[in-house]
Protein backbone atom coordinates (compact mmCIF):
# COMPACT_ATOMS: atom_id res chain seq x y z
CA UNK A 1 0.00 0.00 0.00
CA UNK A 2 1.18 3.21 -1.01
CA UNK A 3 1.57 6.26 1.18
CA UNK A 4 -0.97 7.81 -0.71
CA UNK A 5 -3.19 5.12 -1.42
CA UNK A 6 -5.65 6.12 1.84
CA UNK A 7 -7.06 9.07 -0.77
CA UNK A 8 -8.22 6.88 -3.14
CA UNK A 9 -10.49 4.73 -1.33
CA UNK A 10 -14.16 6.21 -1.35
CA UNK A 11 -15.51 6.55 2.32
CA UNK A 12 -18.20 4.17 3.01
CA UNK A 13 -21.73 5.67 3.23
CA UNK A 14 -22.69 6.65 6.84
CA UNK A 15 -25.83 4.87 7.97
CA UNK A 16 -28.72 7.36 7.64
CA UNK A 17 -28.88 8.85 11.58
CA UNK A 18 -31.63 7.59 13.81
CA UNK A 19 -34.73 10.39 14.33
CA UNK A 20 -34.78 11.61 17.26
CA UNK A 21 -37.98 11.20 19.56
CA UNK A 22 -39.67 12.77 19.97
CA UNK A 23 -41.12 12.64 16.24
CA UNK A 24 -43.82 15.01 15.16
CA UNK A 25 -46.23 14.56 12.23
CA UNK A 26 -47.51 17.08 10.34
CA UNK A 27 -50.71 18.22 9.28
CA UNK A 28 -51.32 16.12 6.09
CA UNK A 29 -54.34 18.43 5.36
CA UNK A 30 -55.46 22.39 5.66
CA UNK A 31 -58.60 22.27 8.28
CA UNK A 32 -60.18 22.34 11.28
CA UNK A 33 -58.44 19.77 13.51
CA UNK A 34 -61.20 17.11 14.38
CA UNK A 35 -60.54 15.32 18.23
CA UNK A 36 -60.17 11.23 17.83
CA UNK A 37 -63.70 10.87 19.80
CA UNK A 38 -65.52 13.09 17.37
CA UNK A 39 -64.49 11.42 14.36
CA UNK A 40 -67.44 10.42 12.50
CA UNK A 41 -66.38 6.73 12.24
CA UNK A 42 -66.71 4.45 15.55
CA UNK A 43 -63.51 2.32 14.67
CA UNK A 44 -61.59 5.40 13.85
CA UNK A 45 -63.14 7.22 17.11
CA UNK A 46 -62.60 4.75 19.62
CA UNK A 47 -59.21 4.14 18.58
CA UNK A 48 -59.38 0.57 17.60
CA UNK A 49 -56.62 1.03 14.83
CA UNK A 50 -54.79 3.37 16.94
CA UNK A 51 -54.27 6.93 18.66
CA UNK A 52 -55.62 9.29 15.52
CA UNK A 53 -57.12 12.55 14.87
CA UNK A 54 -58.82 14.14 11.89
CA UNK A 55 -58.80 17.11 10.01
CA UNK A 56 -61.80 18.28 8.12
CA UNK A 57 -60.65 19.85 4.80
CA UNK A 58 -60.94 23.10 3.35
CA UNK A 59 -59.24 21.98 0.08
CA UNK A 60 -58.76 19.04 -1.43
CA UNK A 61 -55.29 18.05 -1.21
CA UNK A 62 -53.64 15.58 1.20
CA UNK A 63 -49.66 15.54 2.34
CA UNK A 64 -47.24 13.82 3.67
CA UNK A 65 -46.80 13.64 7.58
CA UNK A 66 -43.84 11.95 7.87
CA UNK A 67 -40.48 10.84 5.93
CA UNK A 68 -40.79 7.38 4.64
CA UNK A 69 -42.39 4.98 2.08
CA UNK A 70 -46.02 3.77 0.68
CA UNK A 71 -46.92 0.16 1.72
CA UNK A 72 -50.23 0.73 1.34
CA UNK A 73 -52.36 2.22 -1.64
CA UNK A 74 -55.29 1.06 -2.78
CA UNK A 75 -57.03 1.24 -6.32
CA UNK A 76 -60.00 3.43 -4.68
CA UNK A 77 -57.49 6.11 -3.81
CA UNK A 78 -59.28 7.05 -0.13
CA UNK A 79 -56.20 5.73 1.83
CA UNK A 80 -52.44 5.48 2.11
CA UNK A 81 -50.47 3.33 4.34
CA UNK A 82 -47.17 4.76 5.59
CA UNK A 83 -43.80 2.93 6.86
CA UNK A 84 -42.37 5.94 8.46
CA UNK A 85 -39.10 7.07 10.15
CA UNK A 86 -38.40 6.00 13.67
CA UNK A 87 -40.68 2.50 12.89
CA UNK A 88 -44.10 4.93 13.10
CA UNK A 89 -46.81 2.97 10.78
CA UNK A 90 -49.44 5.49 9.89
CA UNK A 91 -52.42 4.98 7.84
CA UNK A 92 -54.34 8.25 6.30
CA UNK A 93 -57.78 7.84 5.49
CA UNK A 94 -59.71 9.79 3.47
CA UNK A 95 -63.43 10.38 4.26
CA UNK A 96 -65.80 8.11 5.60
CA UNK A 97 -66.95 5.22 4.01
CA UNK A 98 -65.29 6.77 0.92
CA UNK A 99 -63.86 3.18 -0.22
CA UNK A 100 -67.63 3.27 -1.63
CA UNK A 101 -66.85 5.58 -3.96
CA UNK A 102 -64.82 3.12 -6.13
CA UNK A 103 -61.73 5.85 -6.72
CA UNK A 104 -64.25 8.59 -8.29
CA UNK A 105 -63.08 11.85 -6.82
CA UNK A 106 -59.68 10.50 -5.98
CA UNK A 107 -56.49 11.03 -7.86
CA UNK A 108 -53.33 9.44 -6.01
CA UNK A 109 -49.75 11.05 -6.72
CA UNK A 110 -47.74 8.02 -5.12
CA UNK A 111 -47.80 3.88 -5.60
CA UNK A 112 -46.63 1.60 -3.39
CA UNK A 113 -43.04 1.48 -2.61
CA UNK A 114 -42.13 5.05 -3.33
CA UNK A 115 -40.44 7.28 -1.03
CA UNK A 116 -41.59 9.99 0.35
CA UNK A 117 -40.59 13.28 2.68
CA UNK A 118 -42.75 15.31 5.21
CA UNK A 119 -44.65 17.95 2.98
CA UNK A 120 -44.84 15.80 -0.50
CA UNK A 121 -48.28 15.88 -2.15
CA UNK A 122 -50.03 12.03 -1.63
CA UNK A 123 -53.49 12.73 -2.83
CA UNK A 124 -55.88 15.14 -4.26
CA UNK A 125 -59.65 14.69 -3.45
CA UNK A 126 -62.88 16.04 -5.38
CA UNK A 127 -64.29 17.82 -2.16
CA UNK A 128 -67.54 18.29 -4.06
CA UNK A 129 -67.59 14.81 -4.89
CA UNK A 130 -67.38 13.41 -2.03
CA UNK A 131 -70.27 15.56 -0.20
CA UNK A 132 -72.65 15.05 -3.38
CA UNK A 133 -72.26 10.98 -2.16
CA UNK A 134 -73.06 11.94 1.08
CA UNK A 135 -70.03 10.95 2.66
CA UNK A 136 -67.95 13.12 5.86
CA UNK A 137 -64.50 14.23 3.90
CA UNK A 138 -62.34 13.96 7.24
CA UNK A 139 -58.90 12.66 6.55
CA UNK A 140 -57.83 10.63 9.03
CA UNK A 141 -54.42 10.25 10.43
CA UNK A 142 -53.77 7.03 12.50
CA UNK A 143 -50.75 5.66 14.10
CA UNK A 144 -51.61 1.95 13.74
CA UNK A 145 -48.53 0.68 15.78
CA UNK A 146 -49.52 3.14 18.67
CA UNK A 147 -48.31 0.25 21.21
CA UNK A 148 -44.95 0.22 20.36
CA UNK A 149 -44.37 4.07 21.73
CA UNK A 150 -44.74 5.46 25.17
CA UNK A 151 -46.62 8.41 24.22
CA UNK A 152 -48.59 9.28 20.81
CA UNK A 153 -50.32 12.87 21.60
CA UNK A 154 -52.43 15.16 19.33
CA UNK A 155 -50.65 18.33 19.47
CA UNK A 156 -53.09 20.42 17.05
CA UNK A 157 -56.33 21.84 17.39
CA UNK A 158 -58.07 24.55 15.57
CA UNK A 159 -57.47 25.08 11.63
CA UNK A 160 -54.21 23.91 10.67
CA UNK A 161 -52.09 24.27 7.40
CA UNK A 162 -49.76 21.55 6.14
CA UNK A 163 -46.95 21.29 7.77
CA UNK A 164 -48.16 22.43 11.10
CA UNK A 165 -46.89 20.19 14.13
CA UNK A 166 -50.05 17.73 14.51
CA UNK A 167 -49.41 14.48 16.51
CA UNK A 168 -46.29 14.19 18.62
CA UNK A 169 -44.96 10.50 19.35
CA UNK A 170 -42.90 9.67 22.62
CA UNK A 171 -40.77 6.57 22.94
Amino acid sequence: MGFFDFLKKSAEPAAPAAPAFPLVLAADAKGAVVPMEQIPDEVFAQGILGQCCGIDPTEGKVYAPIDGEITQAPDSGHALGIQGIGDVEVLIHVGVDTVEMKGDGFSPKVKVGDKIKKGDLLLEMDLTKIAAAGHPAVVITVITNTDDFAGVEVVASGTVEPGADLIKISK
